[in-house]
């Protein structure tokens, strides 16, 4: 198997909790807000639990039909595939992989745009970003009041500082431009 990508480890993390079908895996993700920080699409998930289970990483132990629902197969996560979402752990919470946010480019050609035109834009994503803070803050509180261990809430304290960080930057930016230190017109060589 290539590198297992992170909606394979979050599918092997939360198989180590008990055997799942696949829509009970996109339910857990929802509630524990896992959606959030991993990309997940009915046609990925199902795709990730057969690449899986081909590698052996997972297996099916029973197929359940529940009414007149289709079957569902439920799967556990083997010995081998323990060791694995274990070893690519170990790799991610050391690698410093580069990631190209979409932000950093639009701030990168934002001299291309007036300085009025690019303060109202700015101002707007504070108004988006504060939004959405105040969410993921709703979520976490939400979640600690369901006592779930703090250690599945680490993520979402990652997600946050990240957010914060996004809002103070574009505030300073924001003032900046509107005090005139940070010029815009003709200066798309300095940065």
């Amino acid at each position: 198997m290539r590198t297992l990508t992170a909606l394979g480890l979050t599918v092997l993390r939360l198989l180590t909790d008990r055997p799942q079908h696949a829509y009970e895996l996109r339910q857990r993700m929802r509630e524990q807000g896992l959606d959030q920080i991993v990309k997940v699409t009915h046609g990925a998930l199902y795709n990730t639990v057969d690449t899986l289970a081909k590698a052996g990483l997972i297996e099916p132990v029973e197929t359940i039909r529940n009414g007149r629902r289709p079957e569902r197969t439920v799967y556990s996560i083997t010995a081998p595939g323990r060791e694995l979402a274990r070893e690519r752990l170990r790799e991610l919470l050391v690698t410093l992989t580069p990631e190209y946010p979409v932000y950093c480019a639009a701030l990168a050609f934002m001299s291309l745009l007036t300085a009025e035109d690019a303060a109202s834009r700015l101002e707007h994503r504070c108004v988006l970003l504060e939004g959405r803070l105040a969410a993921s803050q709703a979520e976490y509180d939400a979640l600690t009041g369901r006592d779930v261990p703090r250690v599945a809430l680490v993520e979402m304290r990652h997600l946050r500082a990240h957010l914060r960080a996004d809002l103070d930057l574009t505030r300073a930016l924001v003032d900046e431009i509107h005090s005139g230190r940070l010029e815009l017109s003709g200066s798309a060589a300095v940065r």
